[in-house]
Formats: C-alpha cells, sequence, structure tokens
C-alpha cells in the first residue's frame, strides 16, 4: 500500500511541476499579445480570434503593447505567470523577444507569432498572409498604371520584418524594370512605427527633391498611403499619382473608390484570426497542424501557414462586403 501510495504521489508531484503542459486541453488558456490596440487593424484581428478561440472551448486574455516593445516583453512574462497554454503575439518590435520566449519554452508554453514574425527566438509556429505576394501586388498594380517613370518606395516599420518582406515583393517586380530602363527608383526610406504623418513628411521632402516628378508611390500599407496622398493632394498630385496600399483599412478602400489609391490588398481577417486561433489550440493539444512553409527567423526554421491575400482595386471592391468584411453603407461614407 505504501509503494502504491509513493506512486500516486509521485505522479501527482510530476503533474502539477510540469506546467501548462498538464493544463485542461479541452478548454486551454490562450494568450494573445497585439502590437498596438489603438490601429483598427488589430482591433478586428483581436475580436475575430477571441470569438473563434471561444468556440473552440479555449479563453483568451488580450494584452496591448500600445506600441511599446518594453510593455510588451513584460506583457508577455505576465502571460507566462498567469500560466497560459500558449502565447500568440503579434511583435511590435520582431528582434526583442528572444528571451520572453525563452521564459514562455522553459514553462512548456507554446508560442506561435501572429502575421510578423518574431526573429531568433524558439518559436512554434508563424501564422501570416503571404508577404512578399503582397509587395509583388503592390508593385505589379503601380506598373500597370504606370508602366515607366519615376518610383518612390516608402517602406513599413524597420522595426517590423513584414516591411522587408513586402519589400523584397516589390523589387521582384520592379528591379528587371530598372535594369531595362523603364523605371527609375528616385528615393526610398522606411517609415517609423507605418506612421502616417511621418510618411506625409517623407513624400513632401521626396516631391521638393524631385521636382513633384514622382510618376509610382508604392506604399507598403493602407496608413502610410494616407499619409503620401495628404502630400500630393497638397500638391494637386492626388489620383494623378498611383498610390498602393495594404489592409483594406475603410478609409484606404474609400480612397480607392474615389480614385486617389490605386489600389490595396485584402487580407481576410476573419481567417487569420480564425486558424490562428485553431492552431495554438492544435499545438496546446499535441495535434498536427496543416503547416505549408517554412520561414527562417534566425533561430530555427519556423513551420508557417501562409493564406492568400487578395488584390483590391475599384473593380472588386464589392469583395469586402460579399465576405461580410464591411456594409455597402460603410463603404459610402454613410
Amino acid at each position: 500500500m505504501k509503494k502504491l501510495l509513493g506512486v500516486l504521489v509521485s505522479a501527482s508531484v510530476l503533474l502539477m511541476s510540469s506546467g501548462p503542459a498538464s493544463a485542461d486541453a479541452k478548454n486551454p488558456k490562450i494568450g494573445f499579445s497585439i502590437d498596438d490596440l489603438r490601429l483598427e487593424r488589430w482591433a478586428r484581428d483581436r475580436d475575430y480570434f477571441v470569438a473563434a478561440a471561444g468556440q473552440l472551448g479555449a479563453k483568451v486574455y488580450v494584452q496591448s503593447a500600445d506600441g511599446s516593445e518594453q510593455k510588451q516583453i513584460a506583457q508577455i512574462e505576465n502571460l507566462i505567470a498567469r500560466g497560459v497554454d500558449a502565447i500568440v503575439i503579434v511583435p511590435y518590435n520582431a528582434t526583442v523577444l528572444g528571451n520572453a520566449i525563452k521564459e514562455a519554452k522553459k514553462a512548456k508554453i507554446k508560442v506561435i507569432s501572429y502575421d510578423r514574425l518574431a526573429l531568433n527566438a524558439d518559436l512554434d509556429a508563424y501564422i501570416s498572409f503571404d508577404n512578399k505576394a503582397v509587395g509583388e501586388m503592390q508593385a505589379r498594380a503601380l506598373v500597370e498604371r504606370a508602366p515607366k517613370g519615376n518610383y518612390y518606395l516608402l517602406g513599413g516599420a524597420p522595426t517590423d520584418n513584414n516591411a522587408k518582406m513586402l519589400r523584397e515583393g516589390q523589387l521582384a517586380v520592379l528591379q528587371p524594370l530598372v535594369d531595362k530602363g523603364a523605371i527609375k527608383i528616385v528615393g526610398k526610406q522606411w517609415v517609423k512605427d507605418w506612421s502616417p504623418a511621418e510618411a506625409m513628411t517623407i513624400v513632401e521632402n521626396a516631391l521638393t527633391a524631385n521636382g513633384n516628378k514622382i510618376d509610382a508611390l508604392v506604399a507598403s500599407n493602407d496608413a502610410t498611403a494616407g499619409g503620401a496622398i495628404q502630400a500630393l493632394a497638397a500638391q494637386k498630385l492626388s489620383g494623378k499619382v498611383p498610390v498602393s496600399g495594404q489592409d483594406a483599412d475603410l478609409a484606404a478602400v474609400r480612397r480607392v473608390v474615389a480614385g486617389t489609391q490605386a489600389m490595396t490588398v485584402y487580407k481576410p481577417l476573419k481567417a487569420i484570426a480564425g486558424e490562428a486561433a485553431k492552431l495554438a489550440i492544435q499545438l496546446v493539444r499535441n495535434e498536427k497542424p496543416a503547416f505549408n512553409a517554412q520561414y527562417d527567423n534566425g533561430f530555427k526554421k519556423v513551420d508557417t501557414v501562409l493564406l492568400k491575400p487578395t488584390p483590391l482595386t475599384k473593380a472588386n471592391v464589392d469583395l469586402l462586403v460579399k465576405d461580410g468584411f464591411y456594409t455597402s453603407a460603410q463603404l459610402a461614407g454613410k
């Protein structure tokens, strides 16, 4: 009997000490650490993610870093202390989360990088839209409108690995035309925090430096596109110089309809949020997710789920209404 009691005590100690991995896999606890909930994009991701996870039996703890890397690290540490089973992270700064993620892994917590790839970190998975394809779509749409002339490249935040992937896609389309002499890249700059105000200042300076002779403006997302278009409007060039974007922000889609923005890229947030919730729960339950890619983040080759984005122009914006992303009234500004 003593021997049996000893075995039972050992087993219970083992279960208690194994941390989140021994938690209720039927109803896992998931931490969702988001770059900045003040941005429209991330608030929508949060709502879709919480709803999808809830339907699968999980409880979600949401944290917003409000654009601060220190705050995000502290929040990840807080989620570890809370004993979550998985942490899904939208990194503010892709390069600084390695130690926090290491602590999560020590506590047997699954870690998923969401939309942006955390670099030099021991991730269990990454989920995103194909950002190189997004960059290609942006450049291709502008080349159709302006096959020759001066191009300016407005990059995203230098802290965001996605900004570099987008640039890679943009150059895959533009570089052959540069080599042929059809296109000249007259300038390029990264935009801190994807700030519309900073994008506007950069484009104002670029227009001054080039005597307003810019024929196309590759903006890497809708926020920077908005700033760029304000600068163009001040020179009465709005709608004359094609500008790209991505995210299908409501203001941007209205600009596409009005003709001041050439295109945006639609990434169905309900799809990525739903898939990310499913992915986190599968990992907690030790099930095998359907990965379709791998990305080297400097620490390891990270198993990845890549989703397909859709280029949007004036011709197909009704897709957003069909998908329930916006209503017709919202697109019309009512």
